[in-house]
Parts: structure tokens; sequence; C-alpha cells
């Protein structure tokens, strides 16, 4: 059974890119939120096996839209994206609960080794 993954990026282009990616290795992407407050409203109605998140965003940040979807669901698997390999960001999303931390531009097999890792 494929695996249902949510992409969450402001950028429409990086949600194109991340999608294809995921769909050409069997993956089933439910949706795409362009930012962090679509990511938990979409989160809590499709309940996706994996969220994908974009750290700056506007509206809300993925560090923000991390930790509203851990309130509703402390077990929910998502692993952070972003261009800013700063330190600081990278340790809080993974304090916060994300499973999981790429840095853009990414490979594509970087981002499916991270999904296997979290999800099978």
């Amino acid at each position: 059974m494929a695996k249902n993954i949510l992409v969450c990026d402001d950028a429409a282009f990086m949600r194109m890119m991340i999608k294809d990616i995921l769909s050409k290795n069997g993956y089933n992407v439910v949706g795409e939120a362009e930012n962090g407050a679509i990511a938990v409203e979409k989160f809590n109605e499709l309940n996706p096996d994996l969220v994908l998140m974009d750290i700056t965003m506007p509206e809300m940040d993925g560090l923000q839209a991390l930790k509203k979807i851990r309130e509703t669901d402390t077990d929910a698997a998502v692993i952070m994206c972003s261009a800013m390999g700063q330190q600081a960001m990278v340790i809080e999303a993974i304090q916060s609960g994300a499973k999981d931390f790429i840095v853009k531009p990414f490979q594509a097999d970087r981002v499916l080794e991270s999904i296997k890792k979290v999800i099978g």
C-alpha cells in the first residue's frame, strides 16, 4: 500500500519537484499546503502517514505548524526541509518532534532515504 504524504512549501515549484520525486517512487501525495496554517488544517483533514514541511513559510512557519500538528497527534511523522541549514533551526525542529531534517537544495535520493527511515 502506498504511503500518503502531505507536502508543505510556500514555493509551488518546490511542491511540484517533491511531488514528482514521490509519485515516481510509489508514494501518494494526498495534499499540498503553501503555509503552516493550511498544513495544520490539511493534516487534521487528511491524516497523512508523513508530512514534508518547509520551515520558512508565510502566515505560520514550519516550526509553529510542526508544534500544532504534534499537539493533535504526538506520533505524527514530520520531516522538515529548509534552505537554511542553520544549526539552531535544525535543533529546534528535532526537539519539537521532527523525525528528520533535509537541507535544500536536496537530492531525490536524500529525500527518499529520509522517508524510508521515518515511515519505511
